[in-house]
């Protein structure tokens, strides 16, 4: 017998030598497959059929006994549940997590069909990515113009999240030796952007990004550097340790806050209004999808209804016989 514990910690071991994935990842896997192991072990012990277990033990205690009906039964609770149901999106989430760890329990031979092969998530309606304006986001950047270290140093954070549509994890994980410039001959800086899985891409710098990052390595860089430990890290915080992400949104929630702007602002705002006004400047979706570092096209393709819903509200909105 696995006991579902041990088969849980078995697998995130897995996970996290296999597939490379963040601390941060782990976590949310771990809290999503708690959730399911504390739900499966109140429910009445039955089989795929329908009829008792003999035994009467409840699932939890051993992974063996899980069954398709335990992963349907999960998804039910999760979007009905009285206290606080979960959205559509959300519990898709939680279920790929308790699928891929059932796919793995099955790999290991501690049951004998994957019991999630079939179920399937509760359909979500499709959201498109919130961008704003080139205007927004020039005021934006504009909110963290200064030259003390601090002002510096967001402004250089902020650059280089609009400049290559890097999530903040990604910003925050970039070290000094990660930004080049002109390692070609191109007069094009470029920074080496590791992202999920441990991927590694390389991006181009604009001018504005690699100016303002200068300005900071140069003049405000230093100043953090002495309060701390020595790190190769790129964008440091008050005490000189490497910036948190945490610390990096209350950066841009400031920045937002300063700009007035009316629209919502978020880390992944810089990156969904990076890869729209790209593609609004007609490049080309699987050169966004390199530059994103997305898997598939598929996933950059939901920025092209971005666009279309624009034209189609431009066009509605000058043609004179777009409107009865």
């Amino acid at each position: 017998m696995v006991s579902l514990a041990a088969a849980t910690e078995t697998y995130l071991r897995h996970v996290a030598i296999e597939r490379g994935l963040s601390q941060h990842t782990l976590s949310a896997y771990r809290r999503d497959l708690e959730t399911f192991a504390t739900w499966v072990g109140t429910q009445p012990v039955v089989d795929s059929e329908g009829a008792d277990r003999a035994g009467g033990a409840s699932v939890v205690d051993d992974v063996a006994r899980l069954t398709r009906a335990d992963l349907a039964g999960f998804v039910s609770h999760l979007a009905t549940r009285a206290a606080s149901p979960l959205a559509p999106r959300s519990v898709a989430r939680m279920l790929s997590s308790v699928r891929s760890f059932a796919t793995f329990a099955a790999g290991e031979g501690w049951l004998p069909l994957d019991p999630g092969a079939s179920v399937r998530p509760p359909k979500a309606p499709m959201r498109l990515p919130k961008a704003i304006s080139v205007d927004d986001m020039d005021r934006l950047l504009q909110a963290v113009d200064g030259d003390d270290p601090v002002q510096l140093r967001d402004r250089a954070l902020l650059e280089l999240l609009y400049a290559t549509g890097a999530r903040i994890s990604e910003a925050v994980g970039l070290s000094v030796d990660d930004v080049t410039d002109d390692p070609d001959g191109t007069g094009v800086s470029v920074v080496k952007v590791t992202g999920k899985g441990n991927k590694q891409r390389i991006v181009p710098l604009g001018s504005y990004a690699r100016a303002a990052i200068d300005a900071y390595l140069v003049r405000a860089r230093p100043v953090f550097a002495a309060r701390g430990p020595s790190t190769p890290a790129l964008f440091l915080g008050a005490r000189g340790a490497r910036l948190s992400r945490q610390s990096a949104w209350l950066v841009i929630q400031a920045a937002a806050d300063r700009a007035d702007l009316s629209a919502h602002v978020s880390p992944h705002t810089f990156r969904h209004s990076f890869a729209t006004h790209l593609l609004e400047g007609g490049a080309d979706v699987r050169v966004v999808q390199e530059l994103l570092g997305h898997a598939s096209v598929a996933t950059t393709q939901i920025y092209t209804m971005v666009t279309a819903d624009m034209l189609r509200d431009v066009y509605q909105t000058a043609h004179p016989r777009a409107r009865r």
